[in-house]
């Protein structure tokens, strides 16, 4: 009897965890695409209705299905955007969260396939690691740790790695109020640190810092009704913390190739370029795990023509089979390149890993080996569509990698 009591109360905790796990997984907020229909994963008893919406032409979204299911809504009105709220509950009574679907318009985007360079700054200054100051560690049992972000160090803003040093000099040993953000979950935090004196007659506290970042990529699209471009088809990565760089502004920029390595078996080459004495092309506004995003000021240098204006294809359109990248390996000389889509995964939408993608291009295999750093950006096209980017390469196949769905660009793009 008491073994059936205890499989009760453990058959109960574990219901009980999978619908507050599926509660809580469910995004406060959601962007879909025009033409698109909205999937929402529920449990038995778990309702969602619509409870307000900035166009009534929108349609409506009605759950009244029970059982573990992929519940759709009727958001997929082809010439409508706007907002909706939708209201989930237990059994139409019990409120448990609201979530905000954004309708996002359908559109046309150029193409670019450019080798661009960007500078990135980030929010405060990134620690990157911690020394001993004359054998003693200031920064001990402060809480603060690698990928963290200083912010404020008592009523100094800190923007730059210069105002960190200069602030902590100044402080002449006093004790200091640091105020700085936890990358993982973007808590504000603060410390109290006594800076350590240097034999130099400096104070420090023992923490190296970084404040920007830089890399060569490759441009993916220009959205002309916006004036907004997208790239890379990832984030920047830190090399020291591997979280993405947290950015308060950045610039997109003019590079230089100066040669190619070619990629291997076991080794990924790749496109070397420099981007100093760059032109600025334009501002960087946010570092996603989907890629770089920000607004051109300026369109001559990246020679971008309303010709080459398409469609973006739908994910649920792509299909495998023959398809196209654009990339410049060759200052000046963009070119198309064949590729072979081998895989689609229309239902990832959690990473930047939508398409399996194989290069068959004879000249491009020549002279890269396939898929190469640098070439992280690259355009897709299918049938005169464009359908993502290149993302990632295969270590052990350099001629195979993946790419990203246009729909997840352009949705990071618009949030």
């Amino acid at each position: 009897m008491k073994i059936f009591k205890k499989l009760i109360v453990l058959l109960f905790l574990l219901v009980l965890y999978l619908y507050v796990a599926n509660i809580t997984l469910m995004p406060k907020n959601i962007i879909i695409m025009q033409g698109e229909n909205l999937s929402v994963s529920t449990l038995w008893g778990v309702n969602i209705k619509q409870i307000a919406t900035t166009n009534p032409n929108l349609g409506q979204y009605d759950s009244n299905k029970l059982g573990i299911e992929q519940v759709s809504g009727g958001i997929d009105q082809d010439k409508q955007s706007g907002t909706i709220d939708l209201d989930v509950n237990i059994l139409d009574t019990i409120p448990l969260k609201n979530i905000k679907v954004s309708v996002i318009p359908k559109t046309t985007v150029i193409p670019l396939g450019n080798s661009i360079g960007m500078k990135l700054y980030t929010k405060g200054v990134l620690v990157v690691g911690m020394s001993e100051i004359e054998g003693t560690k200031p920064y001990e049992n402060s809480g603060i740790e690698e990928g963290d972000r200083i912010v404020q160090i008592n009523d100094t803003e800190i923007t730059c790695t210069e105002d960190l040093v200069q602030t902590v000099n100044n402080s002449n040993g006093n004790q200091l109020k640091i105020k700085y953000i936890k990358d993982e979950n973007e808590t504000t935090m603060v410390a109290n640190m006594t800076p350590a004196k240097t034999k130099q007659d400096e104070y420090k506290l023992g923490l190296w810092v970084r404040d920007a970042a830089a890399g060569v990529g490759t441009v993916t699209f220009y959205q002309p009704s916006t004036g907004r471009f997208a790239s890379l088809g990832h984030g920047i990565t830190d090399v020291d913390t591997g979280g993405l760089v947290k950015i308060a502004k950045g610039e997109l920029v003019t590079a230089n190739i100066l040669s190619i390595v070619k990629g291997k078996n076991g080794t990924p080459g790749e496109l070397r370029g420099t981007i100093d004495g760059g032109d600025k092309l334009g501002e960087v506004y946010n570092n996603t795990s989907f890629g770089i995003f920000g607004k051109l000021s300026s369109t001559n240098k990246l020679d971008i023509s309303s010709q080459n204006e398409m469609e973006v294809l739908s994910r649920d359109k792509v299909k495998t089979g023959k398809a196209q990248i654009i990339c410049e390996i060759e200052n000046g000389n963009r070119k198309y390149y064949d590729i072979e889509i081998k895989r689609v995964y229309t239902n990832n939408n959690s990473d930047n890993k939508s398409m399996l993608i194989k290069v068959t291009d004879s000249e491009l295999l020549e002279k890269t080996g396939g898929i190469v750093q640098g070439m992280s950006g690259s355009p897709i096209i299918q049938d005169g569509k464009f359908v993502g980017a290149v993302t990632h390469v295969l270590v052990n196949d350099p001629t195979t990698g993946y790419g990203v769905f246009a729909d997840l660009m352009l949705k990071e793009m618009a949030s």
